[in-house]
């Protein structure tokens, strides 16, 4: 199987976004619904809008795809469970996500697994991408693309936090997943899931003082407004995770497929670029609304959360940690 980089480096990209031109009304072979659970002013729905202009253009309609953002196909999981059935035809979907149906997924978030951006894109553009894709095939989900989520910061309502200690206490809110519930009561705080869609509400009214978000998503969905401090901890880099149902791939001709594949792997490109680019400037526009930032101990951060790879090293078997631990040096 190769990974999309692969494709794209091969020279198959047909055609360039400026020759996109309207797609006229006929009717599509393959109508795709692909959700997600963000915002439209967050950059997965301007990459996954580009995506469907670009598959619609160069099919010629044959597969049309019409993208849903802020949830109105369901939460991450209704989507991944609406992916198997068949329900679902396609979603943009944190990584991390996946763990209800295949836990091995949850290496990719493991808590400081990344150093670096770029050492996550290597692996999941290489072999660690290739070994999850298969294990989600055998989910009756096909993956065409890694995009980005980013670096995960921890806000809250009460005060700073710089070291894990500052975290006792803290209802923090996270994504349903064991790992990281159990990251988060390793490092002392009180962690709880709770669907992304319900998040808003529940720091507004107090439920939760406490969530973590890339800083992207902090300011798309205006958490500026019910939440004060932003602790750069960094403690997650996640990817996210383009896919589509196997029952409707396997629906589209071999020759769309490539184009489809294509087209995942040009926007997924252009996301990354997006999230790259903006991290600076979301700084500084959420600390024109009022956040307050402050660095932590990252070092000591990462002392506390060592419990949690030796209580996974089972879940993932040696074989996948040595793909990802070709990467991490």
């Amino acid at each position: 199987m190769q990974s999309p980089i692969t494709l794209i480096k091969s020279g198959l990209l047909a055609a360039s976004l400026a020759a996109l031109t309207p797609v006229a009304a006929l009717a599509a072979d393959v109508t795709i619904r692909l959700g997600h659970v963000l915002p439209e002013s967050h950059s997965w729905h301007s990459a996954a809008t580009g995506f469907a202009e670009e598959v619609n253009s160069r099919t010629e309609g044959r597969v049309a795809i019409e993208v849903f953002p802020s949830g109105q196909l369901g939460s991450e999981k209704e989507v991944i469970e609406g992916l198997q059935f068949g329900s679902v035809q396609a979603g943009l979907i944190g990584s991390g996500s996946f763990q209800g149906i295949e836990p091995r997924m949850g290496i990719i978030e493991m808590p400081y697994a990344w150093g670096a951006r770029d050492q996550a894109f290597a692996a999941l553009d290489g072999d660690l991408g290739v070994a999850l894709a298969d294990m989600l095939d055998a989910k009756g989900i096909k993956v065409l693309g890694w995009w980005e989520n980013g670096f995960r910061n921890i806000t809250n309502n009460v005060r700073p936090v710089t070291k894990p200690e500052d975290l006792a206490g803290l209802k923090i809110r996270v994504t349903p997943d064991k790992v990281r519930l159990a990251t988060f009561e390793g490092l002392g705080a009180e962690p709880a899931p709770l669907s992304f869609g319900e998040l808003y509400s529940a720091l507004q009214q107090g439920v939760f003082d406490a969530q973590e978000n890339p800083l992207a998503i902090i300011y798309s969905s205006s958490f500026f407004e019910v939440q004060k401090y932003v602790s750069l901890s960094e403690h997650i880099w996640g990817a996210a995770t383009l896919t589509m149902s196997k029952s409707v791939w396997d629906k589209i001709s071999p020759e769309d497929q490539a184009i489809v594949t294509e087209a995942a792997t040009t926007w997924g490109l252009k996301q990354r670029d997006m999230v790259a680019a903006a991290n600076d400037e979301l700084i500084a526009q959420l600390k024109d609304k009022g956040m307050q930032f402050n660095e932590v101990d990252k070092a000591a951060f990462i002392t506390a959360v060592e419990p949690i790879w030796e209580s996974q090293k089972d879940v993932y078997g040696e074989d996948l940690l040595s793909i990802l631990n070709t990467y991490r040096k």
